[in-house]
């Protein structure tokens, strides 16, 4: 892959981070989240491609026959069934009622779940009460992905939630809002902008991460209203100058205002300088003029046709040499 792909994704993230964002877009709201919730269970009608039998399996059998009146005197070793684990996430003001995905893993030597149907298992949560009940025939996806990944499956709507958790929003007299994305600079802009908007010292920011509102009176008992107002403020969101690096891939991602400072740079067949003043090149030195961006680098770089393999190099020289004013992340 050429590098002008790359300096054109670089052109829009530097277009692009001065743009205003919703305010839903940038805070979690304390309290207002998923919440993850387990069961042991089995799948049953397997084509020969279940456990084949073990302790777990064999002793789960015996209590569903004996909770169906069914008391086996021996061991049921079947490949037809396979014990799973079960898990969901119970989202934000779930209802009793109401239906949620489950995922389906397989825990013992069952080759594949593919046609499989999951009898009734408890989810629990992480205090061991029952927030919900799964069952349902399990889908390992399309063809592709079931050769691949057999043993895992999902059941859309597998769920129905038979718990509440009890969180009276609509009475609370104070709301927690955290960053995405922590960052000093935007926490303040969230804090000037809500105030200005609710015309009073509402918001308060704490830390980067955090800023405390205080619900106003006229907004008493609503404030479903209130974040419905809140979250389409718009804020200038801030970014640090950073740059995420995948040497696996040569995937490279930037943002925020990278620079480089005066320097000069030789890499295999590629050379480049950045400086100040002018001087006589050689034939294969690009001259740059004074401080300049990441994006300018790479456009220069393109020039000489440079892979993201060597951005890759280049930019961890430019970091470690400190001409580079940005952080370098390795994932």
């Amino acid at each position: 892959m050429k590098i002008t792909f790359l300096s054109l994704l670089l052109c829009l993230s530097f277009h692009t981070s001065a743009k205003m964002s919703r305010l839903k877009d940038l805070v979690h709201v304390k309290g207002v989240r998923e919440n993850p919730v387990i069961g042991y269970g089995l799948v049953i009608g397997l084509n020969g491609t279940g456990d084949g039998g073990g302790e777990i399996v064999d002793s789960s059998l015996k209590m569903m026959f004996q909770k169906l009146g069914l008391n086996p005197q021996k061991e049921v070793a079947s490949k037809n069934v396979a014990s799973v684990i079960v898990t969901a996430k119970l989202p934000a003001f779930g209802r009793i009622g109401q239906s949620i995905d489950i995922n389906v893993s397989s825990i013992g030597n069952s080759s594949s779940l593919a046609g499989g149907t999951l009898l009734v298992t408890p989810l629990k949560g992480g205090d061991g009460n029952v927030y919900a009940v799964a069952s349902g025939n399990v889908s390992i996806g399309g063809l592709n992905r079931g050769k691949a990944f057999p043993t895992t499956g999902t059941i859309a709507n597998g769920a129905t939630i038979e718990r509440e958790i009890n969180f009276a929003f609509h009475d609370k007299k104070s709301l927690r809002l955290s960053l995405k994305n922590p960052d000093f600079t935007t926490a303040a802009r969230i804090e000037k902008t809500i105030n200005q908007e609710l015309g009073g010292k509402y918001a308060t920011s704490k830390d980067a991460t955090t800023i405390d509102l205080i619900v106003p009176v006229h907004y008493q008992r609503k404030v479903v209203q209130l974040m419905a107002i809140l979250e389409n403020f718009k804020v200038h969101s801030d970014q640090k100058a950073k740059i995420v690096i995948n040497e696996r891939t040569g995937t490279i991602v930037a943002g925020g205002e990278v620079t480089i400072n005066p320097v000069a740079v030789s890499h295999g067949d590629l050379t480049l300088e950045v400086k100040g003043g002018e001087s006589d090149s050689p034939e294969r030195l690009y001259m740059i003029d004074k401080k300049t961006t990441l994006n300018d680098l790479v456009k220069s770089l393109n020039a000489f046709g440079a892979t993201p393999e060597d951005l890759i190099s280049i930019f961890q020289a430019l970091k470690r040499n400190g001409a580079l004013i940005g952080d370098i992340e390795l994932i």
